[in-house]
């Protein structure tokens, strides 16, 4: 897939993107709305790709049976009504209007037209910001088939919302287009030399924010990620640069009930407040902070940190 750069004010603003895209994998973008928007303006070849767009709307006064009867009609899928009404858990609310349902039910059923498109690409954006867990849940799996026979590309500003179906991820910003590492593997697992001392005296980490140098305590911290070769710490729903490595701050930090769940993230376990099952390879920390926020958790360390929690 490649996007063409754009200027804003004679700035660069959307630098020149090119990435491979292939069936079977899910790629996610992580960005600003104006960003989001430049991107799906440039996809204009329908017969490539579907887009979807947050914010769509369905046909209010049809019952779900109604319209599910109706996009099978005008598509070129093949299936019965009742088939794809249970494939999509909806069999409860068959009979009630859209316009009746739940934000996140008529939603989930405005999402379910991607099912039914023709185009070998599927962009979609924010198909995850209105819907419930349960819904979520149900629109994953309906993805995770879909990229048997298509390019799904998921445009988000929410990490979790790219996790979440997501194999590869990318963050788009003023700094340019960069690969986020998510990657989970046994053999990434960096070795930790033990200290003879147990002792630790540091009571601060250090960042830096515009020039300006600004000193945490352990606990205040509620996460810390490695983004593209760089540290940043998260507070309060903001993020410090850090000149620290994140094994150095495992070991600094150990003491202090911190553990290291990815191989690019050290969550804070006070601030832990659901582990989130997406598969039964697929798991995320959701924290308990001033900005609801969620990290991945590798599944090699799932065990561990349950037996450290008591769970």
């Amino acid at each position: 897939m490649q996007f063409q750069p754009m200027y804003y004010d004679g700035e660069l603003f959307l630098p020149k993107i090119e990435f491979n895209m292939t069936s079977n994998q899910s790629v996610g973008i992580i960005t600003d709305l104006k960003r989001k928007q430049l991107l799906m303006n440039q996809l204009v070849d329908h017969s490539r790709y579907y887009l979807f767009q947050a914010g769509q709307s369905e046909y209010m006064r049809l019952t779900v049976e109604e319209l599910i009867t109706f996009l099978i009609r005008v598509s070129v899928r093949d299936g019965r009504a009742a088939l794809l009404m249970e494939y999509f858990a909806l069999k409860e609310e068959q009979k009630v209007k859209i316009k009746d349902l739940s934000s996140s039910k008529r939603m989930y059923v405005t999402l379910l037209r991607v099912f039914f498109a023709h185009q070998p690409t599927l962009v979609l954006e924010e198909p995850y910001f209105y819907l419930e867990e349960q819904d979520r849940r149900h629109f994953k799996r309906i993805l995770d088939d879909l990229s048997k026979e298509k390019q799904i590309l998921i445009l988000t500003s929410n990490l979790e919302d790219a996790l979440i179906s997501c194999d590869a991820i990318y963050r788009l910003n003023e700094s340019g287009f960069h690969p986020l590492d998510i990657r989970d593997s046994e053999e990434d697992k960096q070795e930790v030399q033990k200290q003879d001392e147990v002792n630790i005296t540091l009571q601060k980490i250090s960042t830096k924010r515009n020039d300006k140098v600004i000193l945490f305590n352990p606990p205040e911290i509620d996460f810390i990620e490695s983004v593209e070769g760089s540290i940043l710490v998260h507070v309060g729903g903001e993020n410090y640069d850090c000149a620290l490595t994140l094994t150095e701050l495992e070991q600094r930090l150990l003491n202090f009930g911190f553990y290291r769940c990815h191989r690019s993230y050290i969550v804070n376990l006070q601030k832990v407040r659901e582990i989130i099952t997406w598969t039964k390879n697929s798991y995320s920390l959701r924290l308990n902070t001033g900005k609801d926020a969620v990290v991945p958790l590798s599944r090699s360390k799932l065990q561990e940190l349950k037996a450290l929690l008591n769970i």
